[in-house]
């Protein structure tokens, strides 16, 4: 593709979604005065409730300033973040439907090179599930996993365009058992996982009318995996009275093409730890290896200081 039209594309994708993110950034600074309850609210008295909630959000700040005439190198920069993770799950008898969304944005400014986005997550998962024993249950699943807005690579002069919002867009539906010997930790386990992979304007990201973005054929813009597998593990445990570990694992296998060298596999972490009742410190990270993505291993990490403010809201079941 010629370089003006991977510009026409680029500042299409930055401008368009830029707006949607500063939409989402002063919808969760408006979530402070709802959120300032940090510890779980108390259940009414006799009141049956099945739906239980949670909700995080946080905003993360770090900069450097050095003067013109600093001789160490390097450049001024400012950064920030914005987490938000929702959880709404109804449980009555054997039943439970959960659902959750959990959203990760961070950008930085550097001096004489602009703005640069860092971390992008956006995950919307649905759940159903009946339980066979207290441990054990069957499961049916829809989820979605994006990103927000425009990614580039920065190889050149001239940043190239290579992701954006629903480019790639994972929908998978997935069908097994679940194993979830406590609520902080959970595992799914489904042999029957069928994966819709999107890639929105697939001629944006293409360096040649012949090149397979993603997994998805010239031509086209999405691309079906029928038979295939998945396995999700997601862990959320407290590390003592301020410190809490979020992660989440993801195994995709294609039937057609399963070997070691094209299962898919994601791992997201954050470790957070309050400093005082808003205060926190964040640690980020994600590892991920898809083979139509890159044959290398991706990641990316940050650590941030910033606010933390949350709500739960437990269920209560009849005595």
């Amino acid at each position: 593709m010629e370089g003006g039209a991977t510009y026409v594309c680029a500042n299409f994708y930055w401008r368009y979604y830029m707006k949607r993110l500063l939409t989402l950034l002063v919808i969760l600074a408006g979530v402070r005065p709802a959120l300032a309850q940090t510890t779980p609210a108390a259940a009414d008295t006799g009141r049956v409730r099945y739906w239980g909630t949670s909700m995080k959000a946080g905003l993360n700040a770090n900069e450097s300033l050095l003067s013109d005439n600093w001789k160490g190198g390097g450049a001024t920069t400012v950064g920030v973040s914005a987490l938000f993770n929702g959880k709404a799950t109804y449980h009555r008898g054997g039943h439970t439907w959960a659902n959750q969304a959990d959203f990760l944005f961070a950008f930085q400014y550097a001096k004489e090179q602009g703005y640069r986005k860092t971390l992008d997550r956006l995950w919307l998962d649905t759940n159903y599930g009946y339980d066979l024993t207290k441990k054990w249950g069957l499961f049916t699943s829809l989820n979605l996993l994006t990103q927000f807005t425009a990614g580039y690579q920065y190889d050149d002069d001239q940043p190239r365009l290579v992701s954006s919002f629903l480019a790639p867009g994972y929908i998978t539906s997935s069908y097994g058992v679940e194993y979830h010997p406590s609520t902080r930790f959970k595992l799914r386990l489904a042999p029957f996982s069928p994966r819709l992979t999107v890639v929105r304007d697939l001629a944006c990201f293409q360096g040649t009318p012949t090149d397979v973005i993603y997994g998805v054929d010239p031509g086209r813009s999405v691309r079906w995996e029928v038979l295939a597998a998945q396995a999700l593990a997601e862990l959320d445990q407290p590390l003592g009275p301020n410190a809490n570990l979020k992660a989440r694992y993801v195994l995709f296998g294609n039937y057609e093409t399963f070997t070691p060298q094209k299962i898919d596999h994601r791992l997201d972490l954050t470790i957070t730890a309050k400093v005082n009742k808003y205060i926190n410190v964040s640690l980020s990270g994600i590892v991920i290896y898809d083979y139509d993505q890159d044959p290398g291993v991706q990641y990316s990490q940050s650590l941030a200081l910033g606010i933390l403010l949350s709500r739960e809201r437990a269920a209560t079941v009849p005595r």
